[in-house]
């Protein structure tokens, strides 16, 4: 029973990202907040990987694309990410935006890895950006009236921050494919941080309040989505089970969405949660049951998961 519900447990986590990054928006700058958890994560995964004897990269290339990862699965996607959350973005629309990013990677797929797009993929791309845009153009459209006007600049964040986590995707799957991502995380958390404090000094924007939401949104964001998501994933590689959360990561919108209203009192009309629905079927279509995120407590799927969950089946004795 516990091995069947982590793929779920894993999803519900997953989903969380966007309401601790509501949560922690009214008293932290958004990027200085991610500064602070990329360097947790670090102080306590490294330490970690060491314990485990996990295989640290050899080479100077192995860093640099390690880090080039993380730079663009973190600094530049959960960056995106929280800064549009910050200035208004719907926790619900952030994670459908997010949530295209398989569609990205399926158009990109072609020119970049030789992969041909069929009907059915066409069909799903159509969908999903179709219902993408039942979703966000009444916030844009209403914005006014709703308190949300000058949203176009976030939510234009948000789409080149799901850009970033397609080309950290893709770079995964060519160049990052035999990592042990017990020594990966680690080392896309240090190029994270190696990006976004730079730009935190530069603006000065630098302001964390400590107040009790702050610690709850910290504590959270590094023990449970930068750990804990990690080692789970390790026991759905282990597993085999990993297949079992692409198949689900079509509800991790809906699922941001119904806790956003919890908690935050946010809410969709009929016609965007027909519109959620909508790009849920064509990200499914457009996606085909390959994996589309990669490895983060905010990407569900890690791009060198199909091959270590086959060598995890392969191993495991018979039944």
């Amino acid at each position: 029973m516990i091995a069947r519900l982590t793929p779920i447990v894993f999803i519900v986590i997953w989903s969380t990202g966007w309401i601790v990054a509501k949560l922690a928006a009214p008293h932290a700058d958004p990027l200085a907040f991610l500064m602070v958890r990329y360097a947790g994560a670090v102080a306590l995964l490294a330490p970690l990987a060491v314990v485990l004897g996990a295989r640290w990269p050899a080479t100077r290339g192995e860093w640099g694309h390690a880090l080039l990862n993380g730079a663009l699965l973190h600094g530049l996607y959960l960056g995106g990410v929280w800064w549009a959350v910050s200035q208004g973005v719907p926790a619900g629309v952030s994670a459908l935006i997010a949530a295209l990013q398989p569609l990205f990677t399926a158009l990109a797929a072609g020119p970049l890895l030789g992969e041909r797009l069929d009907g059915r993929r066409w069909l799903g791309v159509a969908l999903g950006f179709a219902g993408v845009a039942g979703v966000v153009a009444p916030k844009l459209a209403g914005g006014a009236a709703e308190g949300l006007g000058g949203l176009g600049l976030p939510i234009a964040v948000n789409v080149l921050a799901m850009a970033a986590v397609t080309a950290a995707t893709l770079h995964q799957k060519r160049a990052l494919a035999g990592a042990d991502l017990r020594t990966l995380a680690p080392a896309q958390y240090l190029g994270a941080l190696a990006v976004t404090a730079p730009v935190v000094w530069a603006t000065g924007e630098t302001r964390i309040d400590w107040t009790g939401e702050t610690l709850i949104a910290m504590v959270w964001s590094v023990l449970v989505l930068s750990i804990a998501a990690i080692m789970l994933m390790l026991v759905m590689i282990k597993r085999g089970e990993v297949s079992r959360v692409a198949a689900l990561i079509y509800l991790v919108p809906p699922t941001a969405a119904v806790q956003a209203y919890l908690l935050f009192g946010e809410t969709l009309s009929p016609l965007q949660l027909a519109g959620m629905a909508l790009a849920a079927v064509g990200v499914g279509l457009a996606a085909g049951g390959a994996s589309g995120a990669p490895a983060s407590a905010e990407g569900c799927i890690a791009a060198n998961v199909p091959a270590e969950e086959d060598a995890a089946k392969r191993s495991r004795p018979p039944a």
